[in-house]
């Protein structure tokens, strides 16, 4: 039986979606898709799974109970691939993402670096992992 669904995008919630949207532009190269007139949704091209953010207020207004990211204790990551962690690193931190985690080669066969981004969330640059 094959599957029926797949992950079509994630959604942050953010205060501002604009000012998001222009950061992971800036931090991580992705091209903007979409921004709604209203500014309470966009989207990034990232590939078959859509990177999207809303805004805390408009979630609120549908009774969903969103809340900001808390930085010292996250609850999940997003995770980008990539060959170039370490340039991609440096982008990141230039156009304005708080440190987490510099380059480190991990026993696995990755190279990760850790981020939070404007908001405060969790992002990690990484390489594929290569067979041991």
């Amino acid at each position: 039986k094959g599957i029926d669904m797949k992950l079509k995008y994630t959604i942050m919630y953010v205060e501002d979606v604009a000012g998001t949207l222009e950061f992971y532009r800036d931090a991580f190269g992705f091209v903007i898709n979409f921004l709604h007139e209203s500014g309470d949704y966009g989207e990034l091209q990232t590939g078959e799974t859509t990177l999207s953010f809303s805004s805390l207020e408009l979630m609120n207004q549908l009774g969903k109970g969103a809340v900001k990211p808390t930085p010292s204790a996250p609850t999940f990551e997003i995770a980008f691939e990539t060959d170039y962690v370490e340039l991609h690193l440096k982008q990141a931190l230039e156009a304005g993402a708080k440190l987490v985690q510099s380059v480190e080669d991990m026993p696995w066969g990755q190279t990760t670096a850790y981020v939070h981004d404007l908001n405060g969330y969790l992002v990690e640059i990484c390489s594929p992992v290569q067979a041991q």
